[in-house]
C-alpha cells in the first residue's frame, strides 16, 4: 500500500506561503490539476541563470526528493519548462526569484 500524497494544488499553496515567509518572491507560471498535478520549479537568479529543479523517485530510499534538472542561461530553462509542459497538462510551474539560488526544497516538510 503507497502512503497517502498531498494534492498538489494544497503543497504548491503551502510552499507559496514558506517562501513569501521567508522574503523570497514566487509566481505560479503554470497551474496545473490540483489533485495529481507534478510540479516544477524555475529559481531565477536574476543574473541570466536560472535552475530547474523536480520531484524524482528514488528507488533505494523509497523517497521522491527534489533533484536539479537543470541549470542553464534562463532562456534555456524556460525552453525546457515550455517541453514539459506540452507533454503534460497537469504541470504546476512555480518561478522563484532569488539571487542566491534558495528554493527551500531542502527544508523539512518539503521533501
Amino acid at each position: 500500500m503507497t502512503d497517502a500524497r498531498l494534492a498538489a494544488g494544497i503543497w504548491v499553496s503551502a510552499y507559496l506561503k514558506r517562501l513569501q515567509l521567508a522574503d523570497i518572491p514566487a509566481y505560479i507560471l503554470r497551474r496545473g490539476d490540483d489533485t495529481a498535478g507534478a510540479v516544477m520549479v524555475k529559481c531565477a537568479t536574476l543574473d541570466g541563470r536560472a535552475s530547474l529543479w523536480v520531484r524524482e523517485w528514488d528507488f533505494e530510499t523509497d523517497q521522491r526528493p527534489w533533484v536539479q534538472l537543470a541549470e542553464a542561461p534562463e532562456p534555456e530553462i524556460d525552453a525546457a519548462i515550455t517541453r514539459h509542459s506540452a507533454r503534460d497538462p497537469d504541470l504546476w510551474v512555480i518561478e522563484i526569484e532569488s539571487r542566491g539560488g534558495v528554493t527551500l526544497l531542502d527544508q523539512p516538510g518539503l521533501v
